[in-house]
């Protein structure tokens, strides 16, 4: 068995589920819930409440805690830097985080790992944890996608990935050719909330289906944190949104819950896609 576990939980559904895979496979893991991002229900774990630049009580509770391995996971607004407040082993490390940070979210996430790992922790990603749940290739469910909405699945995923060059998201919605939205700082929620409110000729609508949301990992990005993630959440705003899929490289998208992934997509009518090829448009 691997040795016990620190989990650096952020927000949204993705720490809960390492954690209950954790306590169901019965390794020990260890609960660091970040202030004002980890959901609530992770209380019911061991572990402690601490502010994102609170470094060395975080260092020195996962090393009293006897943890081995480390995994950051969940969602993590970009903080603003001067309100921050530091222990003094945050503040010793927080100008080369800074620093970092102006190089782009993932020399950021590098950093930090990097932060870990100085400290003896192994790096484990959320998607080795969760035993390789990751968009596989096809169909995810009972919705086939046709020749033209892989055309726009495509080019969405095109998209994503010079985004991601440049360091700017993971995520691109693309309808019939047209680039409808590219996601940044605000999440792919929000980007598909901002698609819904379009105007209706430049969309799908639930009774004529088109277009896509592609999530793809930005090619300079560590996989081991970060990794592209979906939910049933994700395919009930994109049916909001009129899109009539959702598409990633397989292997390359974590899912959460398959399931209620794919109860979802079924119930609304939409594909989930992993594609394989690696030809984009």
């Amino acid at each position: 068995m691997r040795g016990k576990l620190a989990l650096i939980a952020g927000g949204g559904a993705l720490p809960l589920s390492v954690a209950a895979r954790c306590e169901a496979e019965g390794r020990p893991v260890f609960v660091v819930r970040l202030a004002g991002f980890a959901d609530p229900h992770l209380a019911h774990y061991p572990g402690i409440d601490a502010g994102m630049a609170e470094i060395g009580r975080i260092l020195s509770a996962m090393k009293k805690a006897d943890c081995k391995a480390v995994c950051l996971a969940g969602l993590v607004n970009r903080p603003d830097f001067r309100t921050l407040k530091p222990d003094f082993k945050g503040a010793t490390l927080l100008p080369g985080i800074i620093k970092a940070a102006t190089q782009g979210d993932d020399a950021l996430l590098r950093k930090i790992l990097s932060v870990f790992e100085a400290e003896g922790f192994t790096v484990e990603g959320a998607d080795d944890i969760l035993g390789g749940e990751t968009l596989p290739a096809g169909a995810l469910g009972a919705v086939q996608p046709t020749a033209e909405q892989l055309f726009d699945l495509k080019k969405a995923l095109h998209v994503a990935e010079k985004s991601g060059e440049l360091d700017i998201g993971q995520g691109a919605v693309v309808c019939d050719g047209l680039v409808l939205a590219v996601e940044a700082q605000e999440g792919t929620d929000a980007m598909l909330v901002r698609v819904a409110g379009l105007p209706a000729d430049l969309r799908g609508s639930p009774g004529d289906r088109k277009g896509v949301l592609a999530k793809a990992p930005k090619p300079i990005q560590d996989l081991r944190v970060d990794m592209p993630v979906i939910g049933a959440r994700t395919v009930e705003l994109a049916a909001a949104a009129g899109l009539a899929g959702i598409g990633g490289v397989a292997g390359r998208l974590i899912v959460i819950d398959r399931p209620a992934i794919i109860e979802a997509a079924d119930r609304l009518g939409l594909y989930v896609w992993g594609e394989t090829s690696g030809e984009t448009a």
